[in-house]
């Protein structure tokens, strides 16, 4: 099989095979060149023009890493072979399999990524089994639903695929989407597509801090593809990917940059503004998404992209549209920091009322901030595993009072419109930005 390469300003080159250029050169796939990573934080970080076209290539290629550091060793060899009978073979067609999950993984984000998923509609199917949550689609329901329907094809009709790996569409998006079917044997390789260890998390943090120019997501790379094993869990003696006890300080700086960049740029007040606004300019120009449930609405759906929603806006005389065409964001005029999730402020409670009295028109942006989690449904199933040198894998928290001490908070701000901000400041008083 022919092997190629392009060169990545994170990575250093990037290789890929025949079965990913086929899906690579796919529309579908080339759309992600149109996607921004990072939404309208370039409006902040003018360098955050980096796409998910480039993201889901650094993404396969870590994952990639991360399974070959862990299989070279030989205890891991063995703990392979002798549990799931996984030997150079199987190894190359589970290596394969994780790779074209890496590179797909974010295939079906909408325009401007996170920006956008307001836009999700509800997932009917879903009210049933969950009324309490929101129920709406989500991203990986769009990229599951593009595996299973436009790449399909390229996927299974590969020659090499067919007659090597067989490897089908379904077993992809069984990995991504968390339903271990037939791959339930080598199920616990989801870890390096979705988990707090997995491969988008560990690209992104170096992508984006790259491009943006700081330093706050940086972890170090190399130490953490050097310490990841295998072990095994003490609850359900399953095996688990983790970092070996040497190594678990990296693992508490991995969680730490994360942290550190969501606080300082995702969470930056001037971007979140910019949040806001994008959101109800979307609505302004798009409307609610169409689902993933028929070819129809999919083929909608994929015609959207970055591009084309500038376009709508710049035609548009919708208030929020305009706004973002002239740069007069949002501003904030009170704020709470590291509010208690489940606590009455009564001194937001004032401050919304004295704008509405004034009627000044306003936003608050509640967001919930969660570094780490501690708990799955299952014991410790999401948190990060520290392998101990029996092989018995503990919860990295029990390792760093650092990560112990990451606790969820809410940071809440209101904002105002640009026209709005010395008025409202006056008014508010007190405790304002």
């Amino acid at each position: 099989m022919k092997w190629h390469e392009v060169r990545d300003p994170v990575h250093g080159f990037i290789n890929f095979n025949d079965i990913e250029k086929d899906l690579i050169n796919h529309p579908v796939f080339q759309r992600l060149r149109r996607i921004k990573q990072l939404a309208l934080t370039e409006m902040v970080y003018p360098g955050a023009t980096h796409t998910r076209f480039e993201h889901s290539l650094g993404v396969m290629h870590i994952a990639s890493r991360m399974f070959d550091s862990i299989v070279k060793s030989e205890k891991n060899k063995d703990i392979l072979k002798k549990t799931y009978s996984l030997d150079t073979r199987g190894l190359e067609t589970v290596r394969q399999t994780i790779r074209l999950a890496a590179l797909l993984h974010d295939v079906g984000h909408g325009p401007f990524s996170h920006g956008g998923e307001e836009l999700f509609p509800i997932n009917t199917q879903l009210i049933d089994k969950n009324p309490e949550s929101d129920n709406k689609y989500k991203h990986e329901d769009y990229s599951v639903a593009l595996i299973r329907g436009p790449l399909k094809e390229v996927i299974e009709n590969n020659q090499y695929n067919r007659s090597n790996f067989k490897i089908y569409a379904s077993e992809i998006a069984d990995l991504i989407e968390g339903r271990p079917n037939r791959l339930e044997q080598i199920f616990f390789w989801r870890t390096l597509i979705s988990s707090q260890l997995d491969a988008d998390r560990a690209d992104y943090l170096l992508r984006d801090s790259h491009h943006i120019g700081v330093k706050y997501g940086v972890f170090d790379l190399e130490r953490l593809l050097g310490t990841m094993t295998l072990g095994n869990d003490p609850e359900t003696d399953d095996v688990v990917i983790g970092i070996h006890e040497d190594g678990w300080h990296n693992a508490e700086s991995l969680i730490i940059a994360r942290y550190q960049f969501f606080s300082q740029v995702a969470y930056h007040h001037v971007r979140r503004a910019y949040d806001i606004m994008l959101e109800k300019a979307l609505l302004d120009t798009v409307g609610e998404y169409p689902p993933p449930d028929t070819e129809d609405s999919l083929n909608e759906y994929i015609k959207l992209d970055d591009p084309r929603v500038w376009a709508r806006m710049l035609e548009s005389d919708a208030p929020a549209c305009k706004m973002l065409l002239a740069r007069k964001h949002l501003k904030y005029v009170h704020q709470i920091e590291d509010a208690n999730i489940n606590s009455d402020n009564g001194e937001l409670k004032r401050v919304i009322q004295v704008l509405e009295d004034a009627g000044i028109p306003h936003n608050v942006d509640n967001k919930e901030n969660e570094w780490y989690k501690f708990q799955g449904d299952v014991g410790m199933s999401d948190q990060i595993h520290i392998i101990t040198k029996d092989g018995t894998a503990v919860p990295l928290s029990q390792y760093s009072k650092i990560i112990d001490s990451l606790k969820p908070s809410r940071q809440v701000r209101v904002y105002v419109g640009y026209d709005y901000e010395n008025r409202a400041r006056e008014l508010i008083g007190g405790n304002n930005a």
